[in-house]
């Protein structure tokens, strides 16, 4: 059974892990923005909470985590005082950003996976779920932020292949029963791993065949 693999603390932790990271992300983004403490710590609890809430309600277990677990919470906040206090340079905002939504994206594609499966959703059904809880939470940052989602973007490096190589990893350990804590340490540093590279080398998705749009590329 996979609660044998994982214990409820282990769980518990990997999901704080990647609301930490998350909420990080977000808390740079908008100090980025130039927004104010509040505007911080909104951004940062959004990032961190959104594609979790988002998995929880999909899943039917309700009340979702964020709303039962006071460290699901504060967590974010946490981050976003570190943040407001010790941002980097602005120069290397964006650096930090991304970095940070990187480690997220694969620490939640597991988590998201693995959650999903407990609950009874078939292989398919919990990887879908896995990159939804991967990509939800930078969706609604970049929305509230005022920008496109990079997920939609033609523009911006690969971001959610990523979360379904670290998500289809998962299930496929789970198919021939070989998910253990240090397969799915792999398959989150995996999409880690591929996000930071498709970021150091501009690997971008194909778009239509014989398009016809004029739109170019912002820069």
């Amino acid at each position: 059974m996979l609660q044998q693999i994982f214990s409820p603390s282990v769980q518990h932790a990997l999901d704080l892990i990647g609301i930490f990271v998350f909420a990080i992300s977000g808390a740079l983004l908008a100090v980025r923005k130039n927004f104010d403490v509040f505007g911080i710590a909104v951004l940062a609890e959004v990032t961190a909470l959104g594609g979790g809430l988002f998995r929880d309600l999909v899943i039917g277990a309700v009340p979702p985590a964020a709303f039962t677990d006071l460290g699901y919470f504060l967590t974010p906040l946490l981050a976003a005082l570190l943040v407001f206090f010790l941002h980097p340079e602005v120069e290397r905002i964006q650096a930090g950003v991304n970095v940070f939504d990187a480690a997220g994206l694969g620490l939640f594609c597991v988590a998201g996976t693995t959650k999903a499966y407990e609950h009874g959703l078939g292989l398919t059904a919990s990887a879908t779920l896995g990159l939804a809880t991967a990509v939800g939470g930078g969706v609604l940052r970049d929305v509230i932020a005022g920008e496109v989602p990079s997920l939609l973007r033609w523009d911006r490096d690969l971001y959610a292949v990523p979360a379904m190589v670290g998500a289809g990893l998962v299930v496929l350990c789970l198919r021939y029963d070989a998910l253990t804590t240090v397969t799915s340490a792999l398959a989150a540093v995996t999409a880690f791993v591929l996000r930071l590279l498709a970021m150091r080398y501009h690997w971008r998705a194909p778009r239509a065949w014989n398009r016809r749009s004029a739109a170019v590329e912002e820069v």
